[in-house]
């Protein structure tokens, strides 16, 4: 079955076709480096990473490009604010380099381009002469003009502007006008070029002393790297207008063909709000990790939702995800612990119902990438598999599976399981002492064989109390840190 993306240009779901069936040519538009990341960030991140990810397991190789602007208006007021009274060029690379740091050490505690090392990360300061010779070509084809110092983009020569945003041109200039000091023609124009203005970092251009404006930089990044037409681009809904827009535009101004499925994610709120530090509501990765400890809730979270859709993020489903990935890790610990006892290593072949399941999560996949009809298929393998806990040979194909699949959604699945070395702290003869849990389980098992259930009781709620849940089996009593 092929994939069918939702094409934003087209407004419809569409076959997907790469230029080259080698390699996917894929572009993101990437952080503005300038306060800490948020969770909306992450969820940004994470989608485009699960799509990567899937056309790698479909046996793409992906060409993966998300740019960095470290250039920009909020980042040189916050350099202005964290380094007053520093040279500005060198107050707003050291907001970039914090701010870019912060967002890398998210994606490196989240998990996310964990599989990778070949994303490519432009970012903006470094393209300065590539955005020029950009401009130079629009203005030589007559897309373009420079007005004292500032260079606009010119929309009257574009028939089919607002096309990706499905806007009419004449209802977007309704109430639009021209600002003080601006020196643009028509009111939808969009600057290229910005005049130096003082205290702010400049670069020399044909035009004098300035800045690239926001959309410019895309347009020469995406071309130089991966070439006149690529496969996918992909941002938030918020980015279809103006920037998208005006990328599309100024790239097909050019002379370039350039993305040919446009993909766009929902937005997050928080309790049905808008985040914002002036609400309190404003969750940063380092907020939830601290809090939660676990990347993969996360990721749970996010996958609930399909990526076009917005999502809201409240308590209540962070505890639903806890739930799941509980679930899931479950059953992990469960058939690791059953084929140690049964010592088999490898499969003799897969069950045609794994094969099935397999089948179903691609077929959600293959749906605009629909990973809450895809993580269904995971939680089927899971009761499939808890219900054939006595046969060894489809315990191991199992595994196999539910790593294969948990894979694709860069799940660690590591998190909160038994290990040899945890010691807890119990109260005997008035002390409070450090123990070994076996040695503790082993105590509650006597307390049990003597028939002292109240003293079993007790040590299984001294376990509770530090996180740790006990589960009787027939094979024995095994342990498990909650989440």
């Amino acid at each position: 079955m092929p994939i069918n993306i939702y094409n934003s240009l087209t407004r419809k779901k569409e076959p997907f076709c790469p230029l080259d069936q080698a390699r996917i040519k894929m572009y993101v538009c990437g952080p503005t480096v300038y306060d800490a990341p948020h969770i909306g960030h992450a969820r940004s991140a994470y989608i485009f990473d699960v799509i990567r990810r899937y056309l790698a397991y479909k046996g793409y190789k992906v060409q993966f490009v998300r740019n960095v602007t470290d250039v920009d208006d909020k980042i040189i007021e916050k350099a202005r604010t964290e380094f007053k009274g520093e040279n500005i060029d060198a107050a707003v690379k050291k907001v970039a380099v914090k701010y870019l740091d912060a967002y890398h050490a998210a994606l490196k505690d989240l998990g996310i381009d964990s599989d990778t090392k070949e994303i490519i990360e432009p970012k903006a300061s470094e393209y300065i002469p590539k955005m020029i010779e950009f401009i130079e070509t629009l203005i030589k084809r007559d897309a373009a003009y420079p007005a004292g110092g500032d260079v606009y983009f010119d929309i009257a020569k574009v028939k089919d502007y607002g096309k990706l945003s499905n806007q009419s041109p004449d209802k977007m200039e309704t109430g639009t006008r021209v600002a003080p000091g601006e020196k643009k023609k028509g009111p939808l124009d969009f600057a290229l070029w910005k005049q130096a203005k003082e205290n702010e970092p400049s670069w020399d251009s044909p035009w004098g002393e300035g800045r690239p404006g926001w959309h410019i930089e895309c347009s020469a990044m995406s071309s130089d790297i991966l070439g006149a037409e690529f496969d996918i681009h992909g941002g938030g809904i918020d980015l279809i207008f103006p920037h998208h827009e005006n990328e599309l535009a100024q790239s097909e101004a050019a002379g370039y063909k350039f993305a040919r499925y446009w993909i766009h994610h929902g937005l997050l709120t928080i309790n049905g709000q808008k985040m914002a530090k002036s609400l309190g509501n404003f969750v940063t990765v380092k907020d939830f990790l601290d809090r939660y400890k676990e990347a993969d809730l996360l990721k749970l979270f996010f996958l609930s939702a399909h990526h076009s859709h917005p999502v809201d993020y409240t308590d209540e489903k962070i505890r639903e995800a806890k739930q799941a990935l509980e679930r899931i890790l479950v059953l992990k610990e469960a058939i690791d612990r059953k084929l140690s006892i049964l010592t088999v290593k490898q499969p003799k072949e897969e069950a045609s119902s794994l094969a099935d399941i397999r089948n179903r999560f691609m077929n959600a996949m293959d749906d605009d990438f629909n990973t809450p009809q895809a993580l269904a298929g995971v939680f089927d393998l899971v009761n499939l598999a808890n219900k054939n806990m006595d046969d060894a040979q489809f315990l191991c194909a199992a595994r196999e599976l539910l790593l294969e699949l948990t894979g694709v959604f860069g799940l660690s699945l590591k998190t909160g399981y038994a290990n040899l070395n945890c010691r807890v702290k119990v109260v005997r003869n008035g002390k409070t002492i450090e123990k070994p849990i076996e040695d503790v389980i082993s105590e509650r098992n006597d307390a049990k064989k003597r028939k002292d259930f109240s003293q079993a009781d007790q040590i299984r709620q001294e376990l509770e109390t530090q996180g740790i849940i006990l589960e009787d089996t027939k094979d024995g009593t095994i342990w498990r840190k909650k989440l």
